[in-house]
This record gives C-alpha cells, sequence and structure tokens, in this order.
C-alpha cells in the first residue's frame, strides 16, 4: 500500500486529492475485511494562500453585472446582486430580506442553528425601500418570483449566467457564493478584522472565513516581490 500510495504520486501523476480519494476508499475496505495493518494515511495538504485568478471577481466586475442587469431590465436581479454583495447573506438567505426588515434596517437570520443580525448600508436600504415602492410590495419577501414564491440559487444563478457575455465577465467567476467572497474580501481590506467577518458571515470556524479573503495568485506575487528579499547583485 505505501508502494502503491508513492506511485500514485510520483509515477501515475495523479492529483493529491484523486489520491486521497483512492485511499479512503481502500482504507474502508480493509476496516471491513478487518485487515487494519494494511491501512494507510492519506496525504495532509496545506491551503493556498490564494485563489485562481478566473474564479476571482473584482470590484469593478461586480458593478459591470449590477449595471448591466439594470441595463437590460432586469431590475429585480441587479437588486438581489446589490443585496447579496452588500451584506454577505448567503443567497439561501434572501428570504429573510422583508419589508419591514427592510424598513427597520435589521435582518435576523436563521441558519444552521444559528442566529445572527445583519445591519443594511444605508445606501442599499434606500434602494430597496424605492424598489419596494414601485413594485407595490406591501409584506413579505422582497424578492420574489411571479408565483410568489421567493427566489431561489438557480433562478439566480440562470440569471447571472445570461449577463455574463454582455458585462464582459468571464462565465467562470459568475456565481452567487462569489458575491459572499467579494463581501468578504472587500470588508477584510477595509478592517483586518476575521473574528468579526466571521461573525457577519455566519461561520462557527475562521478557518472557514480564512477561505474568503484569499487574494489572486498574480496578487500574491506582487506582494512577494515587493518584499525586495532578493539582491539586485
Amino acid at each position: 500500500m505505501l508502494s502503491y500510495k508513492d506511485k500514485l504520486l510520483n509515477q501515475d501523476g495523479y492529483k493529491v486529492s484523486s489520491i486521497n480519494s483512492f485511499l479512503v476508499a481502500a482504507n474502508s475496505f480493509f476496516e471491513y475485511m478487518g485487515w487494519l495493518d494494511l491501512k494507510v494515511k492519506t496525504y495532509k495538504v496545506q491551503q493556498e494562500t490564494f485563489c485562481p485568478e478566473n474564479k476571482f471577481l473584482t470590484k469593478e466586475e461586480y458593478y459591470r453585472l449590477v449595471e448591466t442587469a439594470k441595463e437590460t431590465g432586469k431590475i429585480r436581479l441587479s437588486m438581489i446582486l446589490q443585496t447579496i454583495g452588500a451584506t454577505g447573506i448567503r443567497v439561501s438567505e434572501l428570504e429573510a430580506i422583508t419589508v419591514a426588515s427592510v424598513r427597520n434596517n435589521s435582518i435576523v437570520i436563521h441558519n444552521k442553528g444559528k442566529i445572527r443580525k445583519i445591519l443594511l448600508p444605508d445606501g442599499l436600504r434606500e434602494k430597496l425601500l424605492c424598489y419596494i415602492g414601485k413594485n407595490g410590495i406591501k409584506k413579505g419577501a422582497v424578492f420574489c418570483t411571479a408565483s410568489g414564491k421567493a427566489v431561489n440559487r438557480s433562478n439566480i444563478w440562470r440569471e447571472m449566467k445570461a449577463l455574463c457575455k454582455k458585462a464582459s465577465v468571464c462565465e467562470s467567476k459568475v456565481f452567487p457564493h462569489n458575491l459572499r467572497h467579494l463581501f468578504a474580501t472587500v470588508f477584510y481590506g477595509i478592517k483586518s478584522d476575521i473574528a468579526k467577518l466571521a461573525d457577519i458571515l455566519g461561520h462557527s470556524s475562521i478557518e472557514t472565513t480564512r477561505l474568503y479573503i484569499r487574494t489572486t495568485d498574480k496578487e500574491h506575487r506582487e506582494q512577494l516581490n515587493q518584499m525586495e528579499l532578493v539582491p539586485l547583485w
């Protein structure tokens, strides 16, 4: 098994994630058979400190998505993008954005057995109140489908993908959860308080929050170059 593990990595060229899945499957079989002496440890992989460039949504690209949605008549989508982007809530938590909560300027979210309070930026609250007034929404969830049901992830994902080409944004960057990552990155850039950010995002572990504030490999390389620890002579 140790030779097999080494061969997968150094000869066959499998990715570590694939190798680990093979080893987990083998270990489960050995445990079932009672061959505990054949079980081997999986490879430990340290989390990367940066994320791929083609997955990182910039603030400028986010602005283009919001503006394109507005220009093409997708006002609801434009407001949803701004609401997730400016609060960092999960797309599944959009139903907590109700007429009453917007008027009270305080969103109470119940998720994963936890309750947390979210404040709305002044500009977003004003836009939401205007949206509520123009659409004659009297009560309940602000963002609903034509049938009156709260919008869900698939509705939003599909509409966001349709914006990509017109907004000149790479499709691989455009999905609802990436707006949450954008919020985390911008917030942490202003106030480097990961504990507070974890509370806002509703994370139980700061380790999870760390994944949200990774910069791109390009930015990481620039930071390394700025250190100037390689002599020029």
